[in-house]
C-alpha cells in the first residue's frame, strides 16, 4: 500500500510538472503610458493643429479637429502581439467616435471604432479594405455623453478582442484576411487615440504583455 501511495505521489508530481511546462505564464504588471499631468510620449497627431490636444484635471483633451479629426499618438515602444490595451474615454461633446484606437496588430496596424457613424457604431476597421461599418465585427450601443467607458483592447497572434465596461465586443480571427488602417488615421499608426468631429476625454492609458495562448493540436 505504501509503495501505491509513493508511486502515486511520484505520478502527481511529474504530471503537475508536465502540466505546469506546458502552461504560459502570467500577464506581467500593467504599464502606465499616461501619468495625468503631462503628455510625456504622446503627442498631438498631425490631423490639425497641436493646440487641439491638452491636459487638464488628470486627462488628454482631444478638441474637435479643424480637419475633423484629433488624437494623439504615442511614441515610445510598442508590443506587437500578445498584449492587452486598456483605457477610458468618454465623450464630451459632439456625436461621433469619441475613441478611434489605433493599435498593432503584428507587423500592421487596425483601429476599434468606438461610438462612430452618427454614434453607436463599434467595430474593428478594416479587415479586407472593409472598415467598422461594413464588416462582421459591426456593433451598435448607446452611449452617454459625460460618461466615462473603460475600453480594453486584447491582441494574439491570431485574435483580436475588445470590451466596452464588462461587454464583449469583438472577438475575431483575422486568418488570412487583410487587416490595416483607413487612410485618414494612418497618423495614428503604430499606436495612438482619435476622436471624429467630436471633443473626447482620455484617461488611465495603460499596457501590459499576456503569455502567448496555448499552441493548438
Amino acid at each position: 500500500m505504501r509503495g501505491i501511495w509513493k508511486n502515486g505521489v511520484r505520478m502527481g508530481i511529474v504530471a503537475v510538472v508536465l502540466s505546469g511546462s506546458a502552461m504560459a505564464g502570467p500577464a506581467t504588471t500593467w504599464q502606465d503610458l499616461f501619468d495625468g499631468k503631462a503628455l510625456g510620449l504622446w503627442k498631438a497627431t498631425e490631423f490639425g493643429g497641436t493646440d487641439e490636444v491638452s491636459v487638464r484635471d488628470g486627462c488628454i483633451v482631444l478638441e474637435m479637429g479643424a480637419a475633423d479629426l484629433s488624437g494623439v499618438t504615442w511614441t515610445g515602444a510598442v508590443e506587437r502581439r500578445n498584449y492587452e490595451l486598456e483605457l477610458e474615454a468618454q465623450r464630451v461633446d459632439g456625436d461621433d467616435f469619441f475613441c478611434g484606437l489605433t493599435f498593432p496588430y503584428g507587423e500592421t496596424c487596425c483601429s476599434l471604432i468606438v461610438g462612430g457613424w452618427g454614434g453607436e457604431l463599434v467595430g474593428i476597421s478594416s479587415l479586407d479594405d472593409l472598415d467598422a461599418s461594413e464588416n462582421e465585427t459591426t456593433v451598435f450601443q448607446p452611449f452617454e455623453s459625460k460618461r466615462w467607458y473603460r475600453i480594453r483592447v486584447r491582441v494574439t497572434s491570431g485574435k483580436i478582442q475588445a470590451w466596452i465596461d464588462e461587454k464583449q465586443v469583438v472577438d475575431v480571427q483575422p486568418g488570412d484576411r487583410k487587416v490595416g488602417v483607413r487612410a485618414e488615421v494612418e497618423a495614428s499608426q503604430p499606436l495612438g487615440i482619435a476622436a471624429w468631429r467630436t471633443k473626447a476625454a482620455l484617461r488611465k492609458i495603460r499596457l501590459r504583455s499576456i503569455p502567448p495562448p496555448p499552441a493548438e493540436d
